[in-house]
């Protein structure tokens, strides 16, 4: 993660490179053009140094990738990269997983100048990728949710095993690592006694567990999800132990989150 300052720097830098290229968009922007975006993007808002760090046409087997982000020969993601007017497609991404998947390099960025998806190339048999996340410049609304994320690609962040951490969050909040905490007893206990105190009814550690396997594998619209709050007894202590005697005692809410089923891109 990057500090307060090298945040506010990317944020700064974000917005600069908006109002350079994408404040009044160029529909017909050809390939080579959309480069000199990315050289900007790769170099002004990610700060990597020019040549040395951004290796342009990077030859993998005979085809050129259009970069790759190398520290102390390290190479750690490619950029492939499309015209801006360009829709990115399923063949553009396969495209730069096949180039990742050649040279060993596990990150991907996909780019148009504008949208930007980025991947995390599994090693597996078949060769997978996992979208991580997909951000469009151009909306103005959502520059410091952008900056959130682009911190991860950031040179300081790459070098402080930035792509490492990002990685691990993934994975944490993976709807199937999720729905494996979701039947560990302490859940499934505080479950029941929550509804025990709502509904006045025992309910047994296997109605509980059904029940959460149907939240995970039915389909819930989210609107109609609602929060549920279970009150507890509080215990004061001895400064407000004469206090008690005379009011009720106080409570505070604990929230219970619905797990809804996550479609991963």
């Amino acid at each position: 993660m990057l500090t307060k300052s090298k945040q506010r720097q990317l944020l700064s830098s974000l917005k600069v490179y908006y109002k350079q290229y994408l404040k009044k968009v160029n529909p017909e922007l050809d390939e080579s053009g959309t480069r000199l975006m990315i050289n900007s993007f790769l170099t002004d808002v990610l700060c990597f140094a020019p040549i040395e760090e951004v290796k342009t046409e990077y030859m993998i087997r005979g085809t050129y990738a259009d970069y790759v982000i190398q520290l102390k020969g390290v190479r750690y993601f490619l950029v492939e990269v499309k015209a801006l007017g360009i829709e990115l497609s399923e063949k553009h991404l396969r495209q730069a997983v096949n180039y990742g998947a050649n040279e060993g390099i596990e990150w991907a960025v996909l780019s148009n100048g504008k949208q930007f998806d980025f991947y995390k190339i599994l090693f597996n048999k078949p060769i997978e990728e996992r979208k991580i996340f997909s951000i469009d410049l151009s909306d103005i609304s959502k520059f410091k949710y952008n900056a959130e994320l682009l911190q991860y690609l950031h040179k300081l962040s790459i070098t402080n095993k930035g792509l490492d951490t990002l990685w691990s969050k993934c994975v944490a909040l993976d709807p199937i690592t999720v729905a494996g905490l979701l039947q560990n007893k302490p859940v499934v206990n505080f479950i029941k006694r929550a509804l025990k105190k709502k509904y006045k009814n025992k309910f047994s550690d296997e109605e509980v567990i059904s029940s959460l396997n149907r939240v995970i594998y039915e389909p819930i619209r989210l609107e109609d999800v609602k929060q549920r709050t279970v009150r507890s007894k509080k215990r004061n202590n001895a400064k407000n132990m004469k206090a008690e005697s005379e009011t009720p005692t106080k409570e505070v809410s604990e929230s219970v989150n619905s797990f809804n089923k996550i479609t991963i891109d």
